[in-house]
């Protein structure tokens, strides 16, 4: 597994979007502490896990780990992309790792290497390697995109 600088993930959910950058050395600190997160459809009982995932979050301190998160409507999915570019032109020293779903992967790739090209690796979210620390990390943004859909659910009943 080649190592990188940072790590960021761009995932949605219904109608929600958001992202996570993390540096190489806090992603490996957080790994332990994620351990029991999965992608919420491949949960039976959902409630149990989103209480028991929330517990997780907030005795690991699981946010901390990251330089920086946000999470959005669908619409405003522009200022994710543009916080992501942002971050990568001020770290154009550094190797980059995105993951970035599916849907979006083509457009993005594109983007990036006209933006930056050489230090920023671009991975489409079905190519990341179950049980590897690209994958795990990336279940963190997943769940928090779906805990946030629930909470908006909740509050439009």
């Amino acid at each position: 597994m080649k190592e990188f600088d940072y790590y960021i993930f761009i995932d949605y959910s219904v109608d929600i979007i958001g992202y996570s950058i993390i540096e190489k050395k806090k992603l490996f600190e957080l790994i332990p502490y994620i351990s029991k997160f999965t992608h919420y459809k491949d949960v039976k009982n959902k409630s149990s896990y989103t209480r028991a995932i929330k517990r997780i979050i907030e005795k690991s301190k699981v946010l901390e780990y990251f330089n920086k998160y946000k999470i959005r409507k669908m619409r405003e999915n522009m200022e994710i992309y543009m916080d992501v570019f942002e971050f990568v032109k001020n770290h154009n020293n550094c190797i980059i790792f995105i993951s970035i779903d599916d849907h979006e992967y083509s457009n993005f790739q594109k983007f990036v290497h006209i933006i930056e090209g050489s230090k920023t690796i671009v991975k489409p979210e079905s190519k990341l390697i179950k049980g590897t620390p690209e994958y795990r990390a990336s279940l963190v943004l997943d769940t928090l995109l779906n805990l946030e859909r629930l909470k908006n659910v909740r509050n439009k009943n």
